[in-house]
């Protein structure tokens, strides 16, 4: 059997969708009902029922999934026993390539300095960085295209997945220098006169805090959601409003005088959960990745 017709399966069968599946594999949506009814004849069952939502794993689906999935993970690592036994001949390093989602705070941060670190102890290992939710990340973990993420969550209670806490990321509000909060103490009634520019939905750290101002009693206050923190943080830059972000994303701005600390109510740190899928297999790569994740983040 062409495995390939098992990662377009299950794939599809994690995101939902034939044009979710064909730009998550990177091919044509036709490519893709190619192959489903190419295993779908080859098996003698329909695999999905098509609905108006979205397509859905009929029982012989679901019953396949798991099964495809261990046959994926067997692959991988048939490929990964070869690649080392080439390696012991050889004296070669580890190689192949490792693939991290994690927020977009973390992307433009502390990943860099990682990627560096494992570029000069490993050149032949390939780690692809991908910006990406939490939502999206654990998605990405379910289907195999990640196989890491750092999650900025408090907990992960998905029981196929493993996680690690190996980090908190301290929280800050910022303002514009000048702005009349500018290093003041400032409570909760002064914040929900303020606007404020946050980051998308899905992140908790923004969603508590949004959750918060709009208990608040009186007119809620002004909140606008950006995917990229950059965008946050320039319009915050601009003096338009104030924002909540970790610490290691406005450090530089701090120092530069572009932004300024308002003391608010203290927010909790926001930890950082390394995550990966509990039955899918971690090759010799993703190992050393994790280490080098965890040992970075203890340092800073």
């Amino acid at each position: 059997m062409d495995t390939r017709l098992l990662r377009t399966f299950v794939t599809l069968a994690r995101a939902g969708s034939f044009t979710a599946t064909a730009r998550a594999l990177h091919l044509a949506q036709s490519t893709v009902t190619v192959q489903i009814r190419t295993l779908e004849k080859e098996l003698g069952t329909p695999l999905f029922d098509r609905m108006p939502s979205g397509t859905v794993p009929t029982r012989a689906g679901l019953r396949l999934l798991e099964e495809a999935e261990e046959v994926l993970d067997a692959v991988a690592r048939l490929h990964a026993t070869a690649a080392a036994g080439q390696r012991d001949v050889t004296g070669g390093t580890v190689e192949g390539q490792v693939a991290v989602g994690a927020g977009d705070s973390l992307c433009s941060s502390r990943l860099p300095a990682v990627i560096a670190s494992l570029r000069h102890a490993h050149p032949r290992l390939d780690v692809q960085l991908h910006a990406a939710g939490t939502t999206t990340a654990v998605d990405g973990l379910r289907t195999g295209r990640l196989d890491i993420a750092l999650l900025l969550e408090p907990e992960v209670g998905e029981s196929d997945l493993l996680a690690r806490r190996i980090a908190d990321e301290p929280l800050v509000y910022v303002a514009s220098p000048g702005h009349p909060l500018d290093g003041r103490e400032a409570d909760w009634a002064e914040l929900a006169g303020e606007s404020f520019f946050v980051h998308e939905e899905g992140c908790s750290y923004s969603d508590r805090l949004v959750r918060t101002l709009l208990g608040l009693p009186g007119a809620p206050p002004r909140i606008t959601r950006f995917g990229s923190i950059d965008a946050a943080r320039s319009c915050v830059a601009a003096g338009l409003g104030l924002t909540l972000l970790p610490r290691v994303t406005v450090e530089r701005h701090l120092q530069e005088g572009k932004l300024a600390v308002v003391h608010g109510p203290k927010a909790q740190p926001v930890p950082v959960q390394l995550v990966r899928h509990r039955r899918r297999w971690f090759a010799p790569g993703a190992q050393i990745v994790a280490e080098e994740l965890t040992r970075t983040f203890a340092e800073a």
